[in-house]
């Protein structure tokens, strides 16, 4: 027992340490969690070989026995955006490619049996997060319409560009078997979550008739902020017949503790909460050595202020901060994910899997969404486990994510009197994640 909670105090500590998982898959969410679910397109929700029940589902801590998984993904996103500006040019114009193309994102999840009825385990994940740094300087800016010239960056701010959010969840999780057939769950959700910006000094003007936040001194450039929270996840699943099962889970929305050195920032001074999500899954056993599963998720993006609002409250009068000020502009998130396994050998399970999301970043806020171009529509999984031995086994993971891009109007056009600015933004990712994990 002191082996295992020092593995999982070390655990914690390197997900700590790792800052920023990066990700920005299904909006902002990982496209699944546990490489066994990451190669089957993110597919979990109704299935019961592993220990990352906190996260996929609750119920299923249960059916998945005395286990424990310990991993890490080594997540290779390409962000980049660019300005076009006709009838200015060159001022304004830009097309840079962010900084940080490989992130260490670990994860841990630990399951055991209490009876034949009951179970508990700890997940520990990164639930997603946002990553930007764009180099500083090569944007030729103006604060006066063009009389006088700067170089900025492409949102004419000093220095390097971008944000850096980070969340981190422990789901201590405890189930309970009806019967032969149903089982409930329910994981607390810890959570903690940092955020730092930097390069938004365009929008800390204090001019009369220039100020767009309500606090343009917690802007930008703070350093990092940290806040924290409390959730819940709820989890059902059902043994329907000998070869389907059903599960579903649910989590209402976390209010989370505010960034206050971004009051100025963030709708409602600062709130950045963790949106509402749901899943529903199957997973059909179509030969013996044959099974397939499928989600259906959504995650409820446009129920958090500072990531829902559109960009045009800030024109309706509504200033960076303020309750009803300008957010991402982000709407919610409906995910399919569909995924295979097959026992090719003795030893050797193969899978992949297809994950597919509704795109929340429309073309009439790309301009915020520089700072967060999570417009990824399609990831194409694939993986395998190998058993070691009879307790211990060897899982891999392979995502590629094909670029996607947005296209639409720039904010700029209003501030220098012209139709013809343009902004795209554009991602593509790749990851590789391996696991090890053993019976008990």
């Amino acid at each position: 027992m002191k082996k295992i909670i020092t593995l999982r105090a070390t655990v914690v500590a390197a997900l700590l340490a790792t800052g920023s998982a990066a990700w920005a898959t299904d909006g902002y969410f990982p496209h699944g969690y546990g490489m066994k679910s990451k190669g089957m397109g993110g597919a979990a929700v109704a299935v019961t070989d592993n220990a990352f029940a906190g996260i996929n589902n609750p119920a299923a801590s249960v059916w998945a026995g005395n286990r424990a998984e310990i991993g890490v993904d080594i997540f290779m996103p390409k962000r980049s955006a660019a300005r076009v500006s006709p009838n200015t040019s060159p001022l304004l114009e830009g097309d840079v490619q962010s900084d940080g193309s490989a992130f260490i994102v670990p994860e841990f999840a630990y399951n055991r049996k209490i009876d034949d009825r009951m179970s508990w385990g700890v997940t520990v994940y990164g639930n997603g997060g946002m990553n930007t740094e764009y180099p500083g300087g090569n944007v030729t800016c103006s604060a006066d319409g063009g009389m006088t010239t700067y170089q900025g960056n492409l949102l004419c701010g000093q220095g390097k560009l971008g944000v850096d959010l980070m969340q981190l969840i422990i789901a201590p999780t405890l189930a309970y078997k009806l019967n032969e057939q149903h089982s409930v769950g329910m994981s607390p959700l810890l959570v903690m979550q940092q955020f730092k910006a930097t390069g938004l000094h365009a929008f800390t003007s204090t001019a009369p008739g220039q100020q767009m936040s309500m606090n343009p001194s917690n802007v930008t450039d703070k350093g990092a902020d940290r806040s924290t929270g409390v959730g819940v996840r709820l989890g059902y699943l059902g043994q329907l017949s000998d070869t389907l099962k059903f599960g579903a889970t649910y989590s209402p929305k976390i209010k989370m503790g505010k960034f206050d050195k971004y009051s100025g920032l963030f709708a409602g001074e600062g709130s950045f909460d963790i949106p509402e999500n749901f899943a529903l899954g199957i997973n059909v056993q179509v030969t013996p050595a044959v099974s397939v599963a499928a989600d259906y998720s959504r995650i409820n993006y446009s129920g958090v202020s500072a990531i829902g609002n559109p960009m045009s409250n800030l024109a309706a009068g509504n200033p960076m901060g303020s309750a009803n000020g300008p957010g991402f502009g982000w709407s919610d998130v409906n995910v399919l994910k569909l995924g295979v396994q097959w026992q090719a050998t003795s030893t050797m399970l193969l899978r992949a899997g297809y994950n597919q999301s509704t795109n929340p970043v429309k073309s009439e806020n790309v301009t915020f969404n520089i700072l967060a171009p999570g417009v990824i529509t399609q990831h194409y999984t694939f993986g395998g486990t190998y058993a070691l031995s009879k307790d211990s086994e060897f899982t891999w993971a392979y995502m590629y994510a094909p670029k996607h891009t947005v296209t639409g109007p720039s904010m700029y056009n209003g501030m220098m009197g012209t139709t013809t600015i343009t902004e795209t933004i554009r991602m593509s990712q790749q990851s590789l994640g391996v696991q090890y994990g053993w019976k008990f």
